[in-house]
Order: structure tokens, then C-alpha cells, then sequence
């Protein structure tokens, strides 16, 4: 069932991923950038304020930060707190910083300043190169375990596909929903990765044992025991995480649901990935591997 359909999984990874692309292509058309990457990536200015008393962001804070900070796409949070904010802008020099606070205090006299600083776009290579080394590296240490502990290349090598959909799957989210690239982001990546590893690898082990108990028969019909043998724990697995995951989302601050929601979508892909891409993959190398030695 699941090998018979594989292409049909195929082509939902496809399309997934193409609209991300697609995001992408639209994005950097419409001059807002490939990805929405955040302070720590672009530079710029963050200013975080307690206002005293209740506001209004699109009617008291967005006007001024147009004025007096020259940034007509500032990012303005709210927190749990209804009398705090925080700016989040495009590189500004001293001067227009003096001229937005004097314009706060003019509409909120008790406003204080809880937190100031600029951040040099110089930061961004250096934070995108750690990100790419974390996924790179921890990429090929889990293809050499995997290689190590099931002594087939092949399954390594699937799981490390499965891993990249799932990477590229998460692109795809933030590409369409704007999600700042940020801190978060690496860890969200890292998390994801992780996860979807561990499903794999059980899945894997399974493939490995009934292989043992049936030498004589398809690898098709030993994947699709195997996947079934352990689509109930995957599944129960997933939604126990997704529960956690969502009640963080739902409850949690700004920053909190900036970092769950990327996950949850992680968590769904990587149980996809584990039970309909990482195995047939394997069994297309296999077949493939049969062929060759044919010819």
C-alpha cells in the first residue's frame, strides 16, 4: 500500500515545496526579500517601551515610528502586558531615536524605556554560516550513525533525504506565513530535525528486523509491514507532541507562538517524511542498486 503510493506522496512533497518556492520568487519580487529575517539577521534597531497606560498600535505607535524612525514596515509587538510594546526597526541613527521618544513622551508621559539597541547587519553572515553549519553537521553526523549502527549506506542516506524535505517543508512555512527568521528558527530547525530522526530510525529497525524474518520476500511487502507494525506509535507519538506543542501556541506569548507554530507544522512533517518518503526512498535505492548489478 504505502510503496504502491509512493509517487502520489512524492508529488504532495513536490507541491508543498514549489509553493514555498514559489512564496519566495514573490517575495523578492515584491521587494520584501526571499525570507522575513529579523533583527539579528538584517540589523536594525529595537526599542522596547512601558507605556503606562493602554495604546493603540496602528492608531498612537505606527504613525510615529513612520515620522520620526523613517521605517514604514516596522515590526510592533504586543505582550502579555497591554501597556508594553516593542519596535522593531530598520537601522536608525541617534538623532531619530531622540526625536521618537520625545514624540512618546509628548502622547505618554509616563512611558519607560526598558530596553535600547542597535544590531549591525555585519551579525547576519555570521549567524546565517552557525545556522548552515548546525543543519550541515548534524545532517552527516546522523548519516554516519545511521550508517554505522544499520551497515547500509542506503538508509542513511534516505533519512538524510527525509530530513532535507522536512527542512525545506519548513521553508516553505516561513516563506508563506512571514515568519521572522531569528533565533528561533535555528532552534525550530535543529528541534525538527531531531524529531523526525528518531522516527525514522524506528521505522528503519523495524525494516531491519523483518528483513531477518522474511529473506525471501520483496522489499516492498517487508516496508509495507514494517510501516504498519509502527504507524500506530508514530502516530500516537506525534499527537501527544502536537498537543503540547499547540497548547504552547495557543497560550503562549509572541515569541513563544513564533517558535511553536513552526513546529508544529515540523512535527507533522516529520511524521509524514518518516512513514511515506524515507522508506520508499530507501526502496528506490534498493531497486535500483538490483538493476544495476542485472546490467
Amino acid at each position: 500500500m504505502y510503496i504502491e503510493h509512493r509517487k502520489r506522496f512524492y508529488f504532495i512533497s513536490y507541491l508543498i515545496i514549489l509553493v514555498g518556492l514559489g512564496f519566495m520568487c514573490y517575495n523578492v519580487a515584491d521587494g520584501n526579500g526571499l525570507l522575513n529575517y529579523d533583527i539579528e539577521f538584517k540589523g536594525g534597531t529595537l526599542i522596547y517601551l512601558n507605556l503606562e497606560e493602554e495604546f493603540n498600535v496602528n492608531l498612537d505607535i505606527r504613525p510615529l515610528t513612520e515620522i520620526y524612525l523613517l521605517d514604514n514596515s516596522a515590526v510592533i509587538q504586543t505582550t502579555d502586558n497591554p501597556t508594553e510594546v516593542i519596535i522593531t526597526t530598520k537601522s536608525t541613527i541617534l538623532d531619530e531615536r531622540i526625536a521618537f521618544m520625545a514624540a512618546i513622551k509628548e502622547n505618554f508621559p509616563n512611558a519607560i524605556t526598558l530596553e535600547e539597541n542597535s544590531f549591525s547587519p555585519t551579525i547576519s553572515p555570521e549567524i546565517t554560516a552557525k545556522a548552515v553549519q548546525a543543519v550541515i553537521l548534524s545532517a552527516i553526523l546522523m548519516l554516519i550513525y545511521i550508517w554505522i549502527r544499520f551497515q547500509d549506506l542506503k538508509f542513511g542516506t534516505s533519512a538524510v533525504i527525509a530530513l532535507i524535505h522536512d527542512i525545506l517543508v519548513m521553508l516553505t512555512v516561513y516563506a508563506v506565513f512571514r515568519i521572522p527568521i531569528n533565533n528561533s528558527f535555528i532552534a525550530a530547525m535543529l528541534t525538527i530535525i531531531g524529531y523526525s530522526i528518531n522516527d525514522t530510525i524506528i521505522v528503519f529497525d523495524r525494516i531491519r528486523e523483518n528483513k531477518k524474518l522474511m529473506e525471501k520476500s520483496d522489499n516492498s511487502i517487508i516496508i509495507n509491514k514494517s510501516i504498519k507494525q509502527t504507524l500506530s506509535r508514530s502516530i500516537n507519538t506525534s499527537l501527544t507532541t502536537l498537543i503540547v506543542v499547540l497548547l504552547l501556541y495557543i497560550i503562549g506569548t509572541s515569541e513563544v507562538k513564533e517558535f511553536a507554530f513552526p513546529l508544529v507544522i515540523g512535527i507533522l512533517s516529520g511524521t509524514y517524511s518518516s512513514i511515506f518518503i524515507a522508506s520508499p526512498v530507501w526502496y528506490e535505492m534498493k531497486k535500483n542498486t538490483k538493476k544495476t548489478i542485472r546490467a
